[in-house]
């Protein structure tokens, strides 16, 4: 043991952390209180090392504070460096995108995702390969996908305000672990808040009023704070009702004053440009950057000292005004460890030192990871129990389309060790004894003439992460988008392709490989089975191939509604959601509703009990779920709730509970869903606070919003 402490102090000490002659500061001492700690770290820093603390990388090298900074991981940590020469992309493990991982509804398997992030990030940061610690996530994304034409629909879990709470309570408490004093890594959640359209982010103003702002766009960075415990989060681009969230006072008047977050509040990347460039908020740059530090960001991604000394000199800012600020930034570092005198027997400082297995080689994080995959896949449709296909019958397919041989890698994607496409999955599944056809495209018949020739055509279309050559603000067709782009369709261009190899062929199965919706209406009425997973996991292949021949029961589910037509939505820039935006306010059919997914084997629900006798106000509600089938599989129970005779505007429906549950073949399980007063009440803006309101309470419990299967009517007193 005596051998491995040194050796950790060795390395420490390599990294700068300078463990020996500031070990008597009182910031050093990790007895004393978060408080006592931090207002003597602040009292010795200079002016300018605060001024330059307000960096989203910072260091106090005089204090013995190496450099902190952040990472992209919302779905992998994206690690990358100098090295002696050039610029060097380091592997992680990657996984499906957040819309992904949404999709499967499975709060235990986000959090697992997390903390192997975690773990990744440390094991970087405590090895030689990084100057310094990069121990902050930008991650998760808490913003809502309200509408399917916004860009970046892919960085969400979804359009639900409850879900995706509980997806980032989950992926936050990954991150950060379960240690009661210290963190293995940062969760800095984006983009608060609001920040649901790409055309003209850095200038347009999201306008809805308090309730929507507690029940719906904030609602899952307050339970992001208060339950996931992270500490951290990114100011949006847009403004909220005329004001930039870069100093918006609800920054420092709720999520501080209210929620508690005593952490970093940074800007999105050039934001404070934007601020007068865009928003022409300001007359002067100055003003500007006084503005954003008294607002209560304490971090920019952007250029700021020229402007903060001068804002200094002018009397628009003052010292006190930039230790505020920057607070939060050590906070999270003491939470870290990172401000600790002794780091050698900290809980996580034995990873990437004494623990340098890679964590991203090891099988069994390959097999995670296509465990993962194999759970984000959605069956949209299986006439005639056409899925799963049958390898022993069959002798020849066709692989077919412009998404079957990539694994893309979005914006902020990780940097996978290996990647397996659908073409390369589909034939590990198959083996050497069926021949597997592949085309591109229709070039010259390639596709029709494979799929004529073959058992069964497997088409794998759908959207481009990057665009064509990565290029800023483009898409390659209309229905494309990503980061500073909407899309402006939903219509799937591929179709085309799909009607000639369903024509060569009819036993065809759609894969949808996307971000977002489609509105794929011939599809839906042609093809005898769709399935729909999201970009990027570097298990793509392997785990779509295991739902594909039914080594593996799909049970994902939806996280947004399938709209049939562009002109089922609402202005794009209409954010309030009562004008029939959401599963919880639309009127019309959908493609597929919220929360919707179809299996192997089918389910039946029977004797649903509720309870609200407790005297804490919870209910509980229970049903049992027998797996009628012959396949064994997981069943996603949902639970939502309606106010038929609410005094006050209620959603036609609100799912606030679910539980996605294993059963064998023939068995049956009991769900047990627990509301909390919370989950039953509204925001009054006369009390400001969440109230219960007396009256009907309709339970209803179900497959999606639409298959509600059971009903059961409570009062509340």
């Amino acid at each position: 043991m005596k051998t491995v402490h040194i050796i950790l102090l060795s390395i420490f000490a390599a990294l700068g952390s300078s463990l020996s002659a500031q070990t008597d500061y009182p910031f050093r001492n990790p007895a004393l209180s978060d408080d006592a700690r931090l207002d003597n770290l602040l009292s010795l820093m200079t002016l300018e090392e605060k001024i330059n603390s307000l960096a989203s990388e910072w260091d106090v090298p005089r204090l013995g504070i190496r450099r902190m900074g952040h990472l992209e991981g919302l779905h992998g940590a994206s690690v990358s460096g100098m090295n002696a020469r050039n610029y060097v992309a380091y592997p992680t493990t990657t996984f499906s995108q957040s819309y992904g991982l949404g999709e499967t509804w499975d709060t235990e398997l986000v959090r697992k995702v997390a903390d192997l992030e975690a773990t990744e990030m440390r094991f970087y940061t405590q090895s030689p390969v990084l100057n310094g610690g990069m121990l902050i996530m930008r991650a998760p994304n808490a913003d809502l996908a309200r509408d399917p034409r916004w860009g970046r629909t892919e960085e969400s879990f979804g359009e639900d305000a409850y879900l995706t709470a509980r997806m980032t309570v989950a992926f936050v408490k990954g991150l950060q672990g379960d240690h009661p004093k210290y963190w293995k890594a940062a969760s800095l959640m984006k983009h608060f808040m609001a920040n649901s359209n790409e055309d003209g982010r850095d200038s347009t103003s999201s306008d809805f009023d308090e309730r929507l702002f507690r029940e719906y766009y904030g609602y899952p960075f307050y339970k992001g704070i208060t339950e996931g415990g992270s500490q951290a989060f990114m100011a949006s681009y847009n403004a909220w009702n005329g004001i930039p969230m870069t100093v918006h006072p609800v920054l420092e008047n709720v999520t501080r004053r209210e929620w508690g977050n005593k952490g970093i509040i940074c800007t999105d990347g050039g934001a404070f440009q934007l601020l007068l460039n865009a928003h022409h908020y300001y007359k002067t740059r100055a003003e500007g950057v006084a503005a954003v530090v008294k607002a209560g960001v304490g971090q920019f991604l952007d250029t700021y000292r020229t402007e903060t000394v001068e804002a200094l000199q002018l009397g628009l800012l003052t010292e006190k005004d930039i230790e505020h600020a920057i607070r939060g930034n050590f906070y999270v570092a003491l939470k870290l460890g990172l401000l600790d005198g002794n780091q050698v027997n900290l809980p996580y400082a034995g990873i990437g030192v004494t623990d340098t297995v890679r964590t991203w080689e090891k099988p069994e994080t390959k097999q995670f990871v296509r465990e993962v995959t194999a759970k984000t896949v959605v069956l949209l449709k299986n006439a005639n129990n056409f899925l799963p296909l049958d390898k022993k019958k069959l002798r020849s397919i066709a692989v077919i389309g412009p998404r079957a041989n990539d694994v893309l890698l979005d914006w902020y994607s990780g940097n996978p060790p290996y990647t397996v496409s659908v073409l390369e999955g589909i034939k590990n599944a198959v083996g050497k004894d069926v021949t597997v056809n592949y085309a591109y495209y229709n070039e010259m018949d390639e596709a029709t003439i494979a799929a004529a020739k073959s058992d069964v055509a497997i088409v794998v279309v759908g959207n481009h992460v990057w665009g064509w050559q990565r290029q800023w603000k483009f898409s390659p067709v209309p229905s494309d988008g990503r980061e500073a782009v909407d899309r402006k369709a939903l219509g799937l261009e591929q179709e085309e392709l799909l009607k000639l190899v369903r024509k060569a062929n009819p036993n065809t199965l759609l894969v949808v490989l996307s971000s977002f919706p489609y509105a794929i209406n011939w599809s839906q009425e042609n093809i005898p089975a769709i399935l729909h997973l999201a970009n990027n996991s570097q298990e793509l292949g392997n785990g779509l191939a295991d739902v594909i021949f039914g080594d593996y029961n799909p049970a994902g589910r939806t996280t947004q509604t399938w709209v049939k037509d562009i002109t089922d939505l609402p202005p794009m820039m209409d954010y309030d959601l009562a004008h029939g935006r959401t599963y919880m306010y639309f009127q019309g059919k959908p493609l597929y509703p919220f929360g919707y997914g179809l299996s192997y084997t089918t389910f039946a629900y029977a004797n649903l009990k509720v309870n609200n006798t407790n005297p804490d106000g919870t209910v509980e509600v229970s049903v049992d779920v027998k797996n009628t089938g012959k396949k064994d599989g997981d069943e996603v129970v949902q639970l939502y709730v309606a106010f038929p005779n609410s005094k006050v505007a209620r959603p036609i429906k609100q799912l606030k509970g679910f539980q996605r549950i294993h059963i064998p073949a023939g068995e049956t399980r009991q769900a047990k869903l627990i509301l909390q007063p919370e989950d039953l009440s509204y925001w009054s803006t006369d009390a400001h606070k969440f109230v219960v309101e007396p009256g009907k309470v309709n339970i209803l419990l179900g497959a999606s919003s639409e298959d509600i299967r059971l009903r059961k009517q409570i009062e509340l007193k």
